[in-house]
């Protein structure tokens, strides 16, 4: 009896129908049409806190931005000595156009939280971040960092097609077609990015042998200089911050591969939920913190945001379903 190829075991398939396989699954994990209902959530959350962020910078845009600021123009292009360094301050002469350029990055977040020319509002949101990063790159930090992940996604998938001022005046909801495909491309850029930023900075961790003892939520607790919570009490329960450490670097570092099955999901977003609220509370960086927590709302099914909107309970099933937007 002649074996068919569809007899032939696994191992013995030609290689064509493996790369067929893999080019399937490739097309479905990018090219899935979604719900845009998550990317709207994200898109709330990225405009709010980048609102907060552009205020900020604002308080002080002379000294931020200005020709005579805290860093000048061309130091800062001797700093990077990167021809790519772009930033719209750079052409911003006097104060009042550091102000109003300042003033643009605040309306195009706010317009970004509601949803109002989203499409416009996203871009120049990306464009202000860069710009300012760009122009002080010694007062940028993770929040930053975080916001300019956030944002390429929004700019990239119909972020207003849902929760938007745009979709009650023009009807860009639903998630067929074209729009439902850019909805899960972005939201894959977001969930992708994050994988790749746990997995590298667990990685780094591992090289520091506090992490590898149990000892590195200690020493910043113990920080007093840093800290916003006193938490030396800590000291009288070294299981407990060996626990604690260990814990987290098993999380960072396992992030990317068990975020993604339907089973250890809701742990390890809740172990994200959980490390990056001790983050803000203990340590003064709550922005970063919701920015990390906004970014993990990306695994979260639209499924479940439909039912917490309609105000209906969220069961297990509907959580754990295979698709994440």
């Amino acid at each position: 009896m002649i074996a068919t190829p569809r007899d032939r075991p696994p191992s013995r398939r030609p290689l064509r129908s493996w790369l067929s396989d893999w080019a399937t699954a490739w097309n479905a994990f990018w090219f899935t049409v979604v719900d845009p209902l998550p990317l709207a959530v994200i898109r709330f959350g990225t405009g709010v806190l980048l609102a907060w962020s552009s205020l900020v910078w604002l308080l002080d845009a002379d000294a931020f931005f200005g020709p005579r600021g805290w860093l000048a123009p061309g130091d800062v292009w001797r700093m990077n000595d990167q021809p790519w360094q772009w930033s719209w301050f750079f052409a911003a002469a006097d104060p009042t156009a550091v102000r109003v350029l300042g003033g643009l990055s605040v309306c195009a977040a706010v317009l970004l939280a509601i949803g109002l020319a989203t499409p416009l509002a996203a871009l120049v949101s990306l464009l202000a971040l860069v710009s300012a990063a760009n122009r002080a790159p010694l007062n940028t930090f993770g929040l930053d960092d975080t916001l300019g992940m956030l944002l390429i996604g929004l700019v990239v998938g119909p972020s207003g097609a849902r929760l938007s001022i745009d979709a009650r005046l023009f009807g860009a909801g639903g998630g067929g077609g074209a729009v439902g495909t850019r909805a899960n491309v972005a939201l894959r850029l977001i969930q992708v990015h994050l994988c790749v930023i746990y997995f590298f900075s667990g990685c780094g961790k591992l090289f520091g042998a506090s992490w590898w003892e149990g000892t590195a939520i200690w020493g910043a607790a113990a920080n007093v200089q840093y800290r916003t919570l006193d938490l030396t009490w800590l000291a009288a329960h070294p299981l407990a911050v060996n626990a604690i450490t260990l814990a987290t670097l098993f999380w960072e570092v396992a992030y990317a591969a068990l975020v993604w099955p339907r089973l250890t999901r809701p742990l390890f977003l809740a172990m994200a939920v959980a490390v990056h609220l001790g983050i803000g509370l203990t340590m003064g960086m709550m922005e970063f913190g919701l920015a990390m927590i906004v970014a993990n709302l990306a695994f979260v099914p639209a499924a479940v945001w439909r039912r917490l909107l309609t105000h209906r309970p969220v069961t297990a099933p509907t959580f754990l379903r295979t698709d994440l937007a």
